[in-house]
C-alpha cells in the first residue's frame, strides 16, 4: 500500500501529462489491490492468478515510470525510489508465485 500512496503523491506533482498519469496511477494502485485479493482467494489457483496480475501490473508500472523519466515529465532522481519499490515488489511477487506454484 505504501508504493500506492508514494505513486499517488508523485503523481499529484505531475501537471501535464494526464493519460501517462492515469497510466501510472492505474497500474501502480492496482497492484496492492490484487495483493489483497489474494490474500483471500477461494483457491489456489485464485490466489496465484491474483499475484500474476499483480506480476503484470508491477511491470506496466515499471514501464510508466521509464516513460515519465524518457519523456522528461520526472526527473530519474524522483523515480529512482519508486523504481527500486517496484523492483523490490516484483522480486517478491516472483518469489511468491515460484512457492505457490510449487507447493501441492
Amino acid at each position: 500500500m505504501q508504493f500506492a500512496v508514494d505513486i499517488i503523491r508523485l503523481c499529484d506533482n505531475i501537471h501535464n501529462r494526464g493519460p501517462l498519469k492515469n497510466q501510472l496511477l492505474r497500474s501502480a494502485t492496482s497492484i496492492g489491490a490484487n495483493i489483497h485479493e489474494a490474500q483471500y482467494g477461494y483457491s489456489r489457483e485464485d490466489f496465484i492468478f491474483k499475484l500474476q496480475l499483480s506480476l503484470k501490473e508491477c511491470n506496466e508500472t515499471h514501464y510508466w515510470l521509464e516513460l515519465l523519466i524518457r519523456s522528461e515529465t520526472i526527473t530519474k532522481e524522483a523515480a529512482a525510489p519508486l523504481i527500486n519499490q517496484c523492483s523490490r515488489l516484483r522480486y517478491m511477487l516472483i518469489k511468491s508465485l515460484n512457492t505457490a506454484k510449487s507447493t501441492p
